[in-house]
């Protein structure tokens, strides 16, 4: 079945050279809204995005895991229209490696790549080491 946004999802897939923020209640076509976003924008015929220069949270893993099958499946569709675009080809291969992920693990790759930069509360070194507790120590 072929995503047919309301008006308010088609000017969230329209707007360009802005940061958006996607928030509606589950069900809403979200994920779909912002997969035709991310699409939308990395076809452009003008000026097409690249998947490596993009940040795409979302709170669960499931919804990222989504978000990153939804846009793969749609570049394989794109490709199969244009199977020499080189621009296509390259983002089909940088989509494994996006930045499609939860809030919490994006924030906790930026903790990793600057703990020599940061102290606990008592001004020690964040230990290189340190971990996030699990549901049972929390």
């Amino acid at each position: 079945m072929a995503f047919d946004p309301t008006p308010a999802p088609r000017a969230a897939i329209e707007t360009k050279n802005t940061s958006l923020l996607l928030s509606a209640a589950a069900g809403s076509g979200k994920t779909a809204t912002l997969t035709q976003r991310i699409i939308t924008s990395l076809t452009d015929k003008e000026s097409p995005a690249d998947i490596s220069r993009m940040l795409i949270v979302t709170f669960t893993r499931a919804a990222a895991a989504e978000l990153r099958e939804r846009i793969t499946n749609a570049l394989s569709d794109a490709l199969a229209v244009s199977p020499l675009d080189p621009h296509l080809n390259k983002q089909a291969l940088l989509v494994g490696s996006a930045d499609i992920c939860t809030i919490d693990s994006f924030c906790l790759d930026v903790v990793k790549g600057n703990f020599q930069r940061l102290t606990l509360d008592d001004g020690t070194p964040l230990p290189p080491d340190f971990r996030i507790a699990d549901t049972t120590e929390l």
